[in-house]
């Protein structure tokens, strides 16, 4: 059993403050990677802290079990938490993430391949391409990514 799982073993469904941390991969065409879900929508890589973790291991182990790919150095993108944030899941857990966001360009092996069980399907897209299926709390993560770092401005299903 993980540590998420200890956590709500003990404490039911009340709501946790969670660490989780999100990674925008971009390969040498400039094409962002995304992560179909099982309910059909789009979402950048990522996932929630186990103990003994630096947030930047979570974010290359979440990378490699969600999208097979293995990525190397990541710069800091951004913080996000606060109220807007806030999940109930389908099973009744609920949580305050705080979300630490990445970015890398450093691809250094792997196979490209959906897990099958939290996504259906991985795929690197162009950013005037981005699909309008989006996990809502993934786009205001998406936009100030890009604009910090130089790309664009994210205006839903693309780029501007």
């Amino acid at each position: 059993m993980g540590y998420i799982e200890d956590l709500r073993a003990k404490v039911g469904h009340s709501p946790l403050i969670l660490v989780g941390v999100a990674v925008l991969v971009f390969n040498e065409e400039n094409e962002l990677l995304l992560q179909q879900k099982i309910n059909g929508q789009w979402a950048i890589p990522g996932g929630l802290m186990e103990l003994m973790e630096t947030t930047e291991d979570t974010g290359r182990r979440e990378v490699l079990e969600e999208t097979g790919l293995q990525i190397g150095d990541m710069q800091l993108v951004g913080v996000f938490s606060g109220e807007e944030y806030y999940l109930k899941l389908d099973n009744g857990d609920e949580l305050y993430p705080v979300t630490i966001a990445y970015l890398t360009r450093d691809i250094r092996g792997g196979i490209l391949q959906a897990d099958g069980v939290e996504g259906i399907q991985v795929k690197f897209f162009e950013l005037d391409q981005l699909p309008e299926e989006f996990n809502p709390r993934i786009k205001e993560l998406l936009s100030r990514s890009l604009s910090v770092h130089g790309i664009g401005r994210f205006e839903g299903g693309g780029r501007t």
